[in-house]
Parts: structure tokens; C-alpha cells; sequence
């Protein structure tokens, strides 16, 4: 999911926007401080959490800024061309441009770009580019031209690949439009052609990149109103001659057609992109963010002032022109799932634990132990000589790994403790790591099954079911159902297929003193744990128990005692809470055994009564299941085995009773539905403008 935060506007009195907007927005040295350039003489730094300017630089009367201010990363000097070919360059503490330093260069520039940990690149308008320190050295340097004659540069972009800067920029020439790659280390340069569609030759498309692996995502908003990407390699086996790239279809009608003065996008991560224009003919210019990777619509937020089409990213802030003023709008994007964007996926966090990390530190995986990058090196040696005497050895994970493989349970789980302690993992490759080494000995060896080692890998909460797809096949076959439920809070996407596994096992294990357990309410039994594990929740209360003071039920159905024990209560409950498809997950409820069905069908009963009881009641647990929930596995559990449930005598009552249930949430879902369409034309009616000023008396009838 992604959502759009209040926006703000930044102070514009010194600030001008031209017809066209400004010039650009740039990142400073510092996170919170950005260089604004105006269409014409004034440059601002602006700190944007307490929305005023720092500083604010002006070329002089006669004179015009030609490209956006940028930031010099490794100096922290601020950077400007104006008039084409004078450069200016000048410190925070410098007041007057006239006097900063300056260099007239030997043809004119296009743009200047900066990005972390290289020096700036300038690129000419004739296609040619020169780092800032060799430009320096000899200003009046003969600059050659790189694109033909009559070819215009429309866009260009600047990346870090693997500690290699990369610059792309996009040309124009009688309505074709050709892409250039140059890596600026190894001096390759390649052309490329970009087959756009035939509506493309009299409209120019709008573009944005990134860099997806070995490829550039380069990514186009077309005359149609569609977004469209071409993928262009970073290392081309043939630079002699132009190659043509074909663009595939991204995303589907996202701006009105047609609509392209003021639109623009911008790649927020690998599954979000911003998209500013009119979604429809008739409507408001409008800012929106969609996921590509599920081509939906996340959120999007009307712009009435209006807008100069132009869009600025920046970490997690959007930058605009909103009427004329520098509006800044924070957003947030959550890391995209299929489990999501079904919406079966749990947004809860629950107390007590960590959220898994959103990102792999490829850097630190390759060649370096856990927490050895960064953090060891930033260490003096005789802050590490210190810590050595301090603490007592600790394996890395290959040392680790290698013990995995013949040194005993014991002397394993030892381990695994001590390396747990000494780093706190913060991406999920290690970790997978020590649980594939685990699971290959438990296959090689069956007399084999650390089952506390694997609990503590799980508990580190950055596993996943596709990093480790045989620990729970390993927990089906030991019948190890506190780590099956551990598993099922956890893991955000396991199969349906796994899911039905666990299922058929907690209804069919037997639980130890099962009946005992239903006829003692005053023992307090965890999460479905025994209550000295740790790992269980101290909040999980009997199900059975009735809590204090609760009002008689009102409903016409008898509010019967729970049918299964605490303990496997508790894990029924989890399965509840799993992500799921409905179209994978009913082949695998068929193949559960009619009486087992029946037994959660009963539990679920008894959930309903205890959930529609009382408007205020919840049921007791950290997590208990939700009344939309548990109405959706009643659904699923009778369509899969209505016929089969059906000849079971005992089972006719339940049906009868469920099907009233059934009946009863479709008769709700039904009014609300009323309702919302009521709703939706009393709004149709205040937003039509032409009924102002006229008196009416209008009936609505509601039901």
C-alpha cells in the first residue's frame, strides 16, 4: 500500500516560477536541505522541515540561469550554469554570485548532474559529457559533438551502478527518439533506437529511469495516457551501430489521452511510480501513486489550483508546483506482496515483535560476515582490540555453517546463541543461510531435528516461507506444532497447499488431556503453548471462559461451549489469520476428512456467536480473528464440502444454523450497500455546481 501525508507549501518569496514552472529541485549535502532554481536568476536553499529558506543566490539583471543548481557531494560546494557556458561555483557562507568563482567554458551546457560518492558530470547540449575536475583543469577545452545535427536532448538522468557512474539521456530528431548509455569509468558509449508508438512523432513522451540489475528501466508516459518501459542494457556487445529497443505496455490508461502539458512521473521504488495529470477528459489534475508490479491504484489526491507538469522525488518526498506555489507533499510506500494486494495479508504488527526488513544488503553479503561491513570498520583498532578481550569468540556464519554440518545439537544450538547475541542480523540471506544448512543435515540425518535452533532463526523475524521452504514440511513431519504456529504469524506468504497441511494436522492431532483441559476454565492456557515457553503470549486466554460480566446473548442461537481445547483453539486461530487465494485454496479443503470439517465448522460457530454477540465484545488472544474472517472460512469450508458435511446426520443442525449466519451478513452487506449508493448520490448531488443558487425540495428514499 502507499499513501500521500498532508502536503505544505515552502515560502516562494524569493522564489519566481516562470510559465514553464522551475527550473529544478536538488538534494544538498545535508537530508533535510534542497537547492530550488527558478526559470530565471534565483537559486534558494531551502530546509524543508522547517519550511524556510537558508540562503538565497541571484545571477544578475541581464543575466539567466540555464540549468537547475546542483550540490557537490564531495566538497559541498553548490554548482550553476547560466547564460549556457558560465559556470559558477560557490560555498553556503559566499553572498554574492558575482564574485564566486567562474569558469566560461567552450560550448554550451545542457545540464549538470550529482549524485553520491563521484564527482559532478557535465553534460553539453551536443551530447558530450566531462567530469568537473577535469573541466576545471582547462575550461576552454575543445568539446566535441557527440549527437548528429538537429538532434536535441529531451531528458537525461545520472546513477551510481556498482561504484560505476552511468549517465543516459534521451534524444529527439524529427519525431524519432534515440537513447545514449555512457559509462563513465570504462568510456563505453552506446546508441540506441526507441520504437515509439506512431501518436508519438508530434507529442514529446515524459521519462524516468532506474537501474534494474544489469538493464536500465526506462520508462515512458505516452500520448495515450499509458505507461510504457523499455529495458536498455548497461554493457551493449555492439557500440559501432544505433540498436533498436522495443517498449512493452506497463500501465493501462493512468492520465487522460491526449493530456500531455501538464503530466509527468517519476519512479519511486521498484514497485511504485507517481503519475501527476488528469485521469479522466473532465476531471482535475490529479497526483497519483500506482504499483506496477499489481497494476493497481494505491492513492491519489486532487490538485484544483493546477500544476506546471513537473515532478521532483526525493527519499520519501514529492515536490510540485501546486498553483504557484513549491508544494511538498511525504508519502509512504509499503514493500509490495501478492498477499497484499489481494487483501488477505496481516498490516497489524504485533506487540512485542519486530518488523522484518524491507531491504537485503546485497554489499554486505558479498564477501563479508554479518555485521563485519560498516559498523567493524568505523571502529579504531584499539576499540576492536578492547572488545576482543572483552567478549569471547564468536563464529561468523561460515564458520557457523561448517559446524552445522557434524558437531552435535548441543554444541550447535551454543553457537547459534552466541552469534545471535553478538549481531543483530538486518538482512534475511544469512539466516536463510543457517536454515538450509539445518534442513540438509535433518534430510541426510532423520535422527536429526534441532528443534531450538530453529525456533531461534525463526524468532529473528526476517525468515519467510520462499527463503526456507522445507522448515515446515521438516515441522509437518515431526508434528511440531508450536513451530507450525509460529510459522503461520510469521510468514507472509505460504502456499495454500502448506496452509491445508498445518489445518488437517491441528484437527487431527491428538493434544494431550485435551477433554481435561475443556473441563478445567480456570487454568490459563497461552497461545496454545505450555505457559513457562517463552515464546508463547501471556494475553492468549481460554476460550471457553466467559468473561466477567458479560451480557446475556441476544441472538436466537444458543451460544454453545467451545468445541476444541484452548491449545488447539489457539492454533486454528492462526490458520484464520493466513494469507490466502480462495481459487488455490479450495482443491486442498476437499481433501480433508468430513468429520474434521465438521469439528471446524463447530468452532467456527462458536466463534460467529461469540463475535456477533455483543458489538463491543472481542475475543480473548493478542490476535483474534476477525469477524469477517471467520464468515470467509465458513464460506470456503462449505463450498468445498457441502456434499460430503451434507450426509452427515449429526451435521444437518450445524448446516441450518450456518446458513442463517450466512444469510444474516448478506442481509447486512446488503442495507450497507443501500446506504453507500445513497450516500454516492447525496455527493453527485453537492458537487453539481449548475443546481447553486436554486431551491429544490428533493425525496431520497433510503430503503
Amino acid at each position: 500500500m502507499a499513501a500521500l501525508v498532508e502536503e505544505f507549501t515552502l515560502s516562494t518569496g524569493v522564489l519566481g516560477a516562470g510559465p514553464g514552472g522551475f527550473l529544478g529541485v536538488e538534494q544538498s549535502d545535508k537530508a533535510d536541505q534542497f537547492l530550488v532554481t527558478d526559470s530565471s536568476r534565483t537559486v534558494v536553499l531551502y530546509k524543508v522541515s522547517d519550511q524556510k529558506p537558508l540562503g538565497s543566490w541571484s545571477v544578475k539583471q541581464g543575466q539567466t540561469i540555464t540549468c537547475p543548481a546542483v550540490c557537490n557531494f564531495q566538497t559541498g560546494e553548490y554548482i550553476v550554469v547560466h547564460d549556457h557556458k558560465v559556470l559558477r561555483i560557490w560555498n553556503h557562507e559566499d553572498v554574492n554570485l558575482d564574485k564566486v568563482f567562474k569558469a566560461t567554458l567552450s560550448a554550451e551546457v545542457h545540464r549538470v548532474h550529482s549524485v553520491q560518492r563521484t564527482e559532478p558530470l557535465v553534460l553539453f547540449r551536443r551530447g558530450a559529457a566531462r567530469g568537473l575536475e577535469a573541466l576545471l583543469t582547462e575550461p576552454q577545452q575543445n568539446i566535441e559533438a557527440v549527437i548528429p545535427d538537429e538532434e536535441v536532448i529531451r531528458w537525461s538522468e545520472f546513477f551510481m551502478v556498482f561504484k560505476q557512474p552511468v549517465l543516459i539521456f534521451i534524444t529527439e530528431k524529427h519525431g524519432n527518439y534515440f537513447a545514449y548509455v555512457r559509462l563513465c569509468k570504462s568510456h563505453s558509449f552506446s546508441k540506441y533506437t526507441l520504437l515509439l508508438g506512431k501518436e508519438e512523432k508530434s507529442v514529446k513522451p515524459n521519462f524516468t529511469a532506474r537501474v534494474d540489475g544489469k538493464f536500465i528501466s526506462l520508462v515512458s508516459l505516452s500520448s495515450d495516457g499509458c505507461i510504457y518501459e523499455t529495458l536498455i542494457p548497461l554493457y551493449s556487445s555492439d557500440t559501432e551501430k544505433s540498436q533498436r529497443l522495443v517498449r512493452a505496455l506497463m500501465l493501462k490508461a493512468v492520465v487522460s489521452a491526449g493530456a500531455q502539458n501538464d503530466t509527468a512521473i517519476t519512479i519511486l521504488d521498484q514497485d511504485h511510480i507517481a503519475v501527476l495529470g488528469p485521469p479522466l477528459p473532465t476531471s482535475k489534475e490529479c497526483l497519483s501513486i500506482w504499483n506496477i508490479k499489481f497494476q493497481t491504484l494505491q492513492t491519489s489526491k486532487e490538485l484544483p489550483q493546477g500544476t506546471s507538469g513537473q515532478l521532483w522525488y526525493h527519499g520519501e518526498i514529492l515536490f510540485m508546483l501546486h498553483g504557484k506555489c513549491l508544494t511538498v507533499i511525504p508519502y509512504k510506500c509499503e514493500v509490495s506482496s501478492l498477499a497484499g494486494a489481494l487483501g488477505k495479508l496481516k498490516h497489524t504488527q504485533e506487540s512485542g515483535t519486530h518488523p522484518m526488513p524491507h531491504f537485503v544488503n546485497w554489499e554486505t553479503c558479498s564477501g563479508y560476515e554479518l555485521g563485519s561491513y560498516s559498523a567493524e570498520q568505523s571502529k579504531t583498532p584499539r576499540r576492536k582490540k578492547i572488545e576482543t578481550s572483552l567478549q569471547p569468540e564468536v563464529p561468523g556464519s561460515k564458520q557457523l555453517l561448517s559446524i552445522i554440518k557434524k558437531d552435535s545439537e548441543k554444541h550447535i544450538e551454543v553457537e547459534l546463541r552466541k552469534f545471535l547475541a553478538k549481531s543483530t542480523p538486518d538482512f534475511h540471506t544469512v539466516i536463510g543461510d543457517l536454515v538450509a544448512g539445518l534442513l540438509g543435515r535433518c534430510k541426510a540425518e532423520p535422527s536429526f531435528y534441532p528443534r531450538n535452533c530453529l525456533m531461534q532463526l525463526i524468532q529473528t523475524h526476517v525468515l519467510s516461507y520462499s527463503l526456507c521452504p522445507g522448515l515446515m514440511e521438516i515441522a509437518l513431519e515431526h508434528t511440531d506444532v508450536q513451530m507450525l504456529q509460529l510459522c503461520l504469524q510469521q510468514f507472509p506468504d505460504i502456499p495454500e497447499s502448506t496452509t491445508c497441511a498445518c489445518l488437517k494436522l491441528f484437527l487431527s492431532d491428538t493434544i494431550h488431556n485435551e477433554k481435561k483441559e475443556m473441563q478445567e476454565p480456570a487454568e490459563i492456557v497461552q497461545n496454545g503453548c505450555s505457559p513457562e515457553d517463552s515464546s508463547c503470549s501471556k494475553d492468549d486466554q481460554q476460550l471457553s471462559k466467559k468473561p466477567k460480566g458479560e451480557a446475556k446473548e441476544t441472538l436466537s442461537f444458543p451460544v454453545t461451549s467451545c468445541p476444541v481445547a484452548p491449545k488447539r483453539a489457539a492454533l486454528l486461530n492462526a490458520v484464520l489469520h493466513s494469507a490466502y487465494s480462495e481459487t488455490f485454496l479450495l482443491p486442498h479443503l476437499k481433501d480433508i476428512p468430513a468429520k474434521h470439517i465438521t469439528l471446524f465448522l463447530q468452532y467456527l460457530q462458536f466463534l460467529y456467536l461469540k463475535c456477533s454477540g455483543s458489538a463491543a465484545m472481542t475475543l480473548p488472544g493478542v490476535s483474534p480473528p476477525t469477524l469477517s474472517q471467520i464468515m470467509d472460512w465458513i464460506c470456503l469450508l462449505l463450498d468445498a464440502n457441502f456434499t460430503v458435511v451434507l450426509m452427515i446426520p449429526e451435521a444437518k443442525r450445524l448446516i441450518l444454523n450456518l446458513y442463517k449466519f450466512v444469510k444474516s451478513q448478506i442481509s447486512v452487506y446488503s442495507e450497507l450497500n443501500k446506504i453507500e449508493v445513497s450516500f454516492r448520490e447525496l455527493q453527485k448531488l453537492n458537487q453539481d455546481k449548475s443546481s447553486r443558487g436554486l431551491y429544490s425540495i428533493e425525496v431520497l428514499e433510503l430503503f
